[in-house]
């Protein structure tokens, strides 16, 4: 029987699928995005969010034990100075499957998996917006005309003449 046995094998033995993951994973770590087929990317998605939930925590340790997974030094870095900082507000949920369709050879479906902060046309950037309701620009403005508080009309600026 098959009782809690949820694993796609993905037609291949035990080390094979080890490595395979290992090298996805790097491969999205380094690129931000890599193209596979559907069932590679829902695989691989289990494979590499512990990985990044490992990562926000910058210890000796975490470092170890995601090189244990990963066997690529530049990834580990890439991940732990570039990735981490990115992500250390979300829960989880780090990486985004897109459909793409079918490919055409043997009609598999294919798909885009990302890390969800670095695809610009998903996040919304919130830019403040500058206010350009002047009636007058800055270069062109007139002299100040400064009020006096005590008759509340408007008082001209005068220079005082110089004294040659």
């Amino acid at each position: 029987m098959r009782h809690a046995k949820k694993i796609n094998h993905l037609g291949r033995t035990d080390a094979h699928r080890k490595a395979m993951l290992s090298n996805m994973a790097i491969s999205l770590i380094m690129h931000k995005r890599i193209s596979t087929t559907l069932a590679k990317a829902k695989a691989l998605r289990t494979y590499v969010e512990p990985i990044v939930t490992r990562s926000k925590n910058d210890t000796t340790h975490s470092r170890r034990v995601v090189f244990s997974q990963l066997h690529n030094k530049y990834a580990v870095t890439e991940l732990f100075r570039e990735i981490s900082p990115k992500i250390a507000d979300r829960p989880g949920g780090y990486t985004r499957i897109l459909k793409t369709g079918f490919r055409k050879g043997d009609n598999a479906e294919m798909c885009i998996i990302e890390f969800v902060d670095y695809n610009e046309t998903y996040t919304v950037e919130k830019t403040k917006k500058k206010s350009t309701r002047t009636r007058r620009s800055a270069k062109k403005a007139a002299p100040v005309e400064n009020v006096a508080p005590e008759t509340e009309a408007p008082v001209a600026e005068t220079e005082t003449p110089a004294a040659e």
